[in-house]
């Protein structure tokens, strides 16, 4: 491997730009004697088209459980990292004014069931023994008077009394059902006291302690399954065209290793950020990745702009030594000899 060396001049101005130090132009006709030097190897690094994109480890899969009712907390399965299995009770709300108002409700159903019953009851009675509406027959069933004294019914009248006991059955039936539509929210509401797991997962944060007052819509616990990771990151738009769903493009792990890994892109938004002009796209990670979520990853994408990348030797801006306006650089030789040579 070469090695270039850097020559330092007595009395040459230097200035910081960019992080690195670089002679200023002051130096041009400087007497090449060197005070000082400083041996520095050449780097072989890629560049070219690929460009780096920040993003986010998130979950594959993540909810949010949120109090649909006002109420107390009374139970709460774990801490962050505790890990639950799909249809875990995760977190409770205090039910006590829910359950009276059950037992109420089944009350309703009871007195609407009996109602139903003796309407239907009533509804036989008059179909095989109509009433009389006069007082004698009620002592005298088939006196002979009853026709000159008019106690017979007519067929308008029994009409009328069946369709009044068939209507007392509606009425009931319709009580019934009534109650029982109210013991049915009554239990949807329970269910509501109660926040689920929907898959297997961890819990990832939690907003509230047992004892905590919640109002609707107030979020408890965040939930995620954290086997299969992504990346999501904000693409600028005009390189998301050389995206294509399925395709493998190499990302970069923030941890101790810097791991290099290959990602496969999962999902692109079909829509753009009109404030940043970026599109979101998520990429999946391998299974068993050295990352958790919120941590930092970048993504490498081509752009269409640039000609392919390879692999360069790459130099400090501070060893180039500029001759007549053209870059040059001191190469020591394997006899440790010192040749200028130019870019």
């Amino acid at each position: 491997m070469f090695a270039l060396r850097f020559f330092g001049f007595k009395g040459i101005r230097y200035k910081l730009i960019a992080g690195l130090v670089t002679l200023s132009p002051t130096f041009l006709g400087a007497q090449e004697t060197a005070s000082e030097a400083q041996t520095v190897p050449v780097e072989v690094r890629e560049i070219g088209g690929l460009i780096p994109v920040g993003g986010t480890i998130v979950p594959y899969k993540e909810v949010t459980l949120s109090a649909q009712l006002p109420g107390r907390v009374e139970f709460i399965a774990g801490e962050e990292g505790d890990r639950f299995p799909r249809g875990k009770v995760l977190v409770g709300l205090d039910e006590d004014e829910l359950l009276a108002q059950r037992r109420a409700a089944q009350a309703q159903i009871a007195t609407a069931e009996a109602s139903m019953r003796n309407a239907g009851v009533q509804y036989s009675r008059e179909r095989r023994a109509p009433r009389s509406n006069n007082m004698m027959d009620q002592f005298m069933p088939g006196n002979p008077m009853s026709q000159f004294l008019g106690g017979d019914k007519s067929r308008v009248e029994r009409r009328a009394d069946l369709y009044s006991r068939q209507v007392q059955i509606e009425q009931s039936r319709h009580g019934l059902m009534q109650a029982q539509s109210q013991l049915q929210e009554i239990d949807a509401k329970l269910r509501d006291t109660k926040g689920v797991a929907p898959f297997d997962g961890v819990i990832i944060k939690k907003y509230v302690n047992k004892g905590d007052t919640v109002q609707p819509g107030q979020p408890l616990i965040n939930f995620a399954d954290v086997r299969v990771l992504q990346v999501q990151a904000d693409v600028p738009a005009r390189l998301v065209n050389v995206l294509t769903l399925g395709a493998s493009i190499e990302a970069r792990l923030d941890d101790a290793n810097k791991t290099r890994v290959q990602a496969r892109i999962a999902q692109v938004f079909p829509m753009a950020d009109p404030t940043r002009h970026t599109v979101r796209v998520k990429f999946d990670l391998p299974e068993g990745s050295p990352v958790a979520p919120g941590m930092y990853a970048e993504v490498m994408i081509e752009d269409p702009g640039v000609g392919p990348s390879g692999e360069y030797a790459v130099i400090p801006v501070s060893s180039v030594v500029w001759r007549g306006g053209l870059p040059m650089v001191y190469v020591v030789m394997p006899d440790q000899r010192t040749e200028l040579r130019l870019l």
